[in-house]
């Protein structure tokens, strides 16, 4: 295998590592607190994620000075096409533009279709469809859903809108589920920056659109419910992710699933480099160590609670309750806690002993 395939291969098992852990966690909260509470928390992510990303993806996508409707319509079809997530895009009128995320939904994968609620897709809207107008500083611009696919329509559609007339915020969002949208023409359509980028620049730019949900969901996650109950959560959600995501890790990682010490502090130095940091592994005598200096999934943020690092961090303990149930993973130094590195020693799970 190529140097360029064999990366490919390992970023796109490191996207389906993080992209699951964001379905996860959306399930977990759903099951464990509420609907509503699930529905909150999407829409805290998808408000920051439309803070941060937005206005500045209108300038890398070439979408300055296009009416405001179709630079809202073409924002979403670009940016997460070049995520990987199958998308369509039909213009009306410069003042109406359709789009339309066909099944499979990226977002919910495979059967976790089933397990969201209706109102955490509204709320994704809310969050990120109708606040493109108050960004763009235009009162008139709104979104229209005209289907939804956790209501067992095929696909969620709907329509950016310019009205001769101030919205009001709760109008930023309306539903008309008796519209439906005009077919899909590809020749039509706003072509994709990535038609030129060789495959493994593509592979890793969906790498670090799935990165960006746990980069996002977690820091709101904890704002949102607390430490105590965000380290539940998340925790929880890490810890199954990691252990039902393993095998599959491994594997792409071309790292046969063993019990074997060594192997599985090797896997975590490839799912770091994997991830785009820097990473070694030290074995002496029965000390083996995994020292990861650099943490590219929360790069960049404002200081984050202690309890970030321990949700990110059972991602790895489900993975090593996975590979061997009788090792655990000590923690000796933290970035987060100003020390030089992330620092993990691999060592025997205590037996219980029966009293």
């Amino acid at each position: 295998m190529s140097d360029s395939v064999e990366d490919a291969a390992r970023w796109s098992a490191v996207a389906e590592w993080y992209h699951a852990f964001f379905t996860g966690l959306v399930m977990t909260t759903a099951t464990r607190k509420s609907n509503r509470d699930a529905a909150d928390l999407v829409f805290r992510i998808f408000r920051r994620q439309h803070h941060e990303k937005f206005l500045p993806g209108i300038e890398k996508l070439g979408l300055a000075g296009l009416p405001p409707a179709i630079i809202a319509a073409r924002y979403h079809y670009l940016s997460n096409a070049i995520g990987g997530v199958r998308v369509e895009y039909m213009e009306e009128t410069p003042k109406k533009a359709w789009i339309r995320y066909a099944p499979p939904r990226w977002a919910w994968d495979g059967t976790a279709i089933c397990a969201i609620p209706s109102e955490v897709s509204r709320a994704m809207l809310h969050g990120w469809h109708g606040h493109n107008g108050v960004t763009l500083k235009n009162k008139r611009l709104g979104f229209v859903c005209t289907k939804q696919t956790m209501d067992g329509q095929p696909g969620l559609e709907g329509y950016y809108c310019e009205y001769d007339h101030d919205l009001e915020p709760e109008d930023r969002v309306r539903f008309a589920r008796g519209e439906d949208a005009p077919d899909f023409d590809p020749a039509q359509a706003p072509v994709l920056p990535t038609a030129t980028w060789p495959p493994e620049r593509l592979q890793k730019a969906r790498r670090n659109y799935a990165m960006e949900y746990t980069r996002t969901a977690i820091p709101e996650l904890i704002a949102h419910f607390g430490p105590a109950d965000a380290t539940y959560l998340g925790g929880v959600t890490a810890q199954l992710i990691g252990m039902q995501f393993y095998s599959r890790t491994a594997r792409a990682f071309e790292m046969p699933d063993s019990g074997d010490v060594t192997r599985f502090a090797r896997f975590m130095v490839a799912l770091a480099t994997a991830q785009g940091d820097s990473a070694e592994l030290t074995v002496n005598a029965n000390d083996i160590r995994v020292r990861q200096t650099s943490w590219k999934l929360m790069a960049g943020l404002p200081p984050l609670h202690a309890s970030a690092f321990e949700i990110w961090n059972s991602l790895l303990a489900g993975a090593l309750a996975a590979h061997n149930r009788r090792l655990e993973l000590k923690i000796d130094k933290r970035l987060d806690h100003g020390d030089g590195a992330f620092e993990w020693r691999i060592v025997p799970r205590p037996q219980q002993v029966a009293v």
